[in-house]
Parts: structure tokens; C-alpha cells; sequence
């Protein structure tokens, strides 16, 4: 499941965009006009942004150039204009993938996928120098060294903390169940409260910041990292 942000002034199109979006299991976040989407991604961070060009009181163009000041998050530009200077235009600004209109929405959501599954490959823990190292955005995480920076400044955390996050880490993607979590991070032997975890948790977020949102809380299960 992907967090996917659509923004086009016409009402209709981002209906059926969604439509498709959410039978594919994915969570929608919808912006009218290029001012609300920086908006919405000041807030959240997002998988993908879904951008129409021509729009009131900021652009797609000039959207895409604010957005990407603090965010590398993908994004498919939406356009009734398929002259090769717009394109150009686009891709200058950071655009991913450029669709003409009219288009279909299967057509977008493959691309959508396609980039989706791209990023995936790309945002895995890879190894660097032999450290194992999961980065995106402004945070990174090096979990050989046990060493976390947002926005390159080292922030100092808890043991627990760390073990917690990097458990996740390891397990991007996927829904934890609390007692797994528990039992992976604080030991077989453990029958302490679980509440524990709860307050490790809300210790762990303060840490994170702005990245805090990358840890979903899975209601009556557990926990998902979606950095």
C-alpha cells in the first residue's frame, strides 16, 4: 500500500483517479490547487504525487520546484499539452514520468506502480562500506553504526529506541504484530507490560520529528515502517 497524493483542480478527474487508487489497496490524499499540495506535503511525506499542470493560484510546474526543496517524493505530471518544451519544462523541475491528456486511468496507475515499485528497490537497506544503511529524504539511518541523522544532524537516542526502529526498518513494508515486536526487541524471556512498547514508541517518534510518519500505527496489530 502506498500513501499517494492527487492534486487537479478538476473535481471528476481526481474521482476516478482515486477510484482506481483505492481498489488497488492504496491510501489517497487529495489537493485541489498546487498551494494545497506544498501545503499537504509540509504535513506528510507521501509515495508518489499524482500533479496536473494548469491549475489556480499555483502551478504544477512551480508546485513540483517548492515541493521538491524538502521532499524527493515522485511525481507523475499531468498535462493537456504534450509539446516536447513542456516536457522538458517538467523533467528540469524534477518530474518523473510526464502523461499527456486524455489518458487512461489504468495507464496511470501501471506508471504509478512501475515508479512505486522502482522506489522500492532503490529505498531497501543497502550496504555501504560495509554498513548497512536506509535512507531517504533528510533521514538516515545507518544501522551497523547505530546511528540516525535527520536532516544531517546525529540524533542521540535510547538503546531500546534504536533496536526498535532498526527492527522495523528491517521489516519495511510489512505489518508487525506487537508481540513479535516484543519479543524480537526485547527478548524471548520478556513478560514485562507491553505498554512498554507504547512508551518506547512515543519516545522514538518525538526523535524522529517531521519523520515520525514513517512508522504507521497498525490499530489492534502493531506497527508498519512506510519510510
Amino acid at each position: 500500500m502506498a500513501k499517494i497524493l492527487i492534486c487537479d483542480d478538476e473535481e471528476g478527474l481526481r474521482a476516478v483517479i482515486k477510484r482506481y487508487a483505492l481498489f488497488e489497496g492504496h491510501e489517497v490524499f487529495e489537493a485541489c490547487n498546487g498551494m494545497e499540495a506544498v501545503e499537504l506535503c509540509k504535513k506528510q511525506t507521501f509515495d508518489i504525487i499524482i500533479m496536473d499542470v494548469m491549475m489556480p493560484e499555483l502551478d504544477g510546474f512551480s508546485a513540483v520546484k517548492e515541493i521538491r526543496k524538502t521532499s524527493d517524493t515522485p511525481v507523475i505530471m499531468l498535462s493537456a499539452r504534450g509539446e516536447e518544451y513542456d516536457k522538458i519544462l517538467g523533467f528540469e523541475v524534477g518530474v518523473d514520468d510526464y502523461v499527456v491528456k486524455p489518458f487512461s486511468s489504468k495507464e496511470i496507475m501501471l506508471r504509478v506502480n512501475a515508479i512505486l515499485r522502482r522506489v522500492k528497490i532503490s529505498q531497501i537497506p543497502k550496504e555501504q562500506d560495509g554498513h548497512i544503511i536506509f535512507e531517504k529524504d533528510g533521514f538516515l539511518a545507518d544501522l551497523t553504526a547505530y546511528k540516525v541523522f535527520i536532516d544531517g544532524e546525529q540524533v542521540d537516542m535510547a538503546p531500546k529506541e534504536y533496536d526498535l526502529l532498526f527492527f522495523l526498518i528491517r521489516n519495511k513494508n510489512i505489518a508487525v504484530p506487537r508481540e513479535k515486536i516484543l519479543t524480537e526487541v526485547w527478548g524471548h524471556d520478556y513478560f514485562g507490560d507491553d505498554r512498554t512498547l507504547d512508551t518506547h514508541m512515543k519516545l522514538l517518534r518525538k526523535h524522529l520529528g517531521q519523520y515520525a510518519g514513517f512508522i504507521t500505527t497498525i490499530r489492534g496489530l502493531g506497527y508498519r515502517f512506510d519510510g
